[in-house]
């Protein structure tokens, strides 16, 4: 059985489309950039924002830093609980638990927030650690952040390892610290996306998530 199990947020745990769509558009608006609508900004859902800013909308370094302040104005007061619990995830997560399983989130959302809303829908109680980025810009790179929170698990071997994402940067990450890249079907990155970075398995349901980590 994997004895240790990391998780994405975005796109994977929790369905965040509504806040961070509104958060975007809300920081295009007071950029004065025009405003794209919500399904054409799915694809920013993963991925460091600040990264986002600058390729996505042409930004320079210093606006896209900006950008990223005015996102968090909305985010941190309304955004981060514009989100739903994609259904069979609290069961999952219980059932981890109680094999004996290790669990840690490891996400490219600043960590305080990231609680924030694993606490506002009950989940934080399955996770020994939230390792997240910085609000300063800091540690935003999914191999780092995996890397990180497989230092919190003392003792868990690496064979025994798995990360669950939904986007690429997931499955990079997952491979460049040595252990199972498992991408889920249901989040915000395309089949194409997914099977270009070459997972160890891919998940089309929650159910089907379980039996491959309740083995």
């Amino acid at each position: 059985m994997t004895r240790a199990v990391l998780f994405d947020l975005d796109g994977t745990l929790t369905d965040p489309k509504v806040g961070i769509t509104r958060s975007i558009q809300y920081a295009l608006r007071k950029r004065g950039r025009p405003v794209p609508d919500a399904d054409s900004l799915e694809s920013l859902i993963g991925p460091p924002l600040e990264q986002s800013f600058l390729g996505h909308f042409g930004m320079t370094p210093a606006d896209a830093r900006q950008a990223v302040e005015d996102y968090r104005e909305y985010f941190a007061e309304t955004g981060l609980f514009e989100n739903a619990v994609y259904p069979g995830i609290p069961e999952l997560l219980g059932r981890l638990r109680a094999s004996g399983a290790r669990l840690a989130v490891a996400t490219s959302k600043p960590t305080v927030f990231a609680e924030r809303i694993l606490a506002h829908f009950a989940l934080a109680e399955h996770f020994e650690h939230v390792v997240g980025s910085f609000l300063d810009g800091r540690r935003v790179e999914k191999q780092e952040l995996i890397a990180d929170a497989l230092a919190t698990l003392a003792g868990v071997s690496r064979e025994l390892a798995a990360h669950v994402g939904d986007r690429r940067h997931d499955v990079l990450g997952a491979r460049a610290n040595g252990i199972r890249a498992i991408a889920v079907g249901w989040g915000y990155g395309t089949r194409e996306e997914l099977d270009s970075a070459r997972p160890s398995a891919l998940a089309e349901s929650v159910t089907a998530l379980g039996r491959l980590l309740l083995v």
